[in-house]
């Protein structure tokens, strides 16, 4: 299965599960990784269109890996999903390119997992938080599968990080 993976984290220099994670990725069979900062910066408006179009044609899934912010995507794959998934590309007339293709979310929270449940502090589980993503999957007609999120990211030890690792990595091959 041929995977694109598009990370982002707002603060790349600071981020020691994502950067974990891409690496993963990167040394994956049939995996093609695009970075979204390393690429584009802190730009959120100077995205080269026509080239992250084209990195999906002959993709069977899409992974977008990034940490929760503030309850939320980062900023920067908000813009790039308003800027790339076109009317006429992704949706509307003619607009199938991302139709029957899989979307995976993978994503880190700093918060314990306990914080993520109907009883926890934001009285939302990371399926909830993570709505708006599965709603734009399956409005473009996109396969959206079981999302993979790891908790208590910032001070994570060494076995847990290779843990994190070893689950992605077989998600990846799967």
């Amino acid at each position: 299965m041929k995977t694109l993976v598009i990370v982002s984290h707002p603060y790349a220099d600071q981020s020691n599960v994502i950067k974990s994670l891409e690496k993963v990725a990167l040394d994956t069979t049939d995996v093609t990784v695009r970075n979204l900062d390393a690429i584009y910066g802190k730009n959120v408006s100077n995205f080269d269109i026509a080239a992250e179009q084209a990195a999906y044609e002959n993709m069977d899934r899409i992974v977008y890996l990034f940490p929760i912010h503030w309850f939320n995507i980062t900023p920067m794959l908000k813009a790039y999903l308003n800027e790339v998934w076109t009317y006429g590309w992704a949706f509307g007339p003619e607009g199938e390119a991302l139709k029957g293709k899989e979307m995976l979310v993978v994503t880190c929270a700093g918060a314990s997992e306990s914080t993520y449940t109907p009883a926890g502090l934001v009285q939302s589980t990371i399926k909830d938080v993570l709505t708006p993503m599965k709603a734009s999957a399956l409005y473009v007609g996109m396969k959206y599968i079981e999302p993979l999120a790891f908790y208590e990211s910032m001070d994570v030890s060494s076995e847990k990080l290779a843990s994190f690792q070893e689950q992605l990595s077989q998600r990846l091959l799967a």
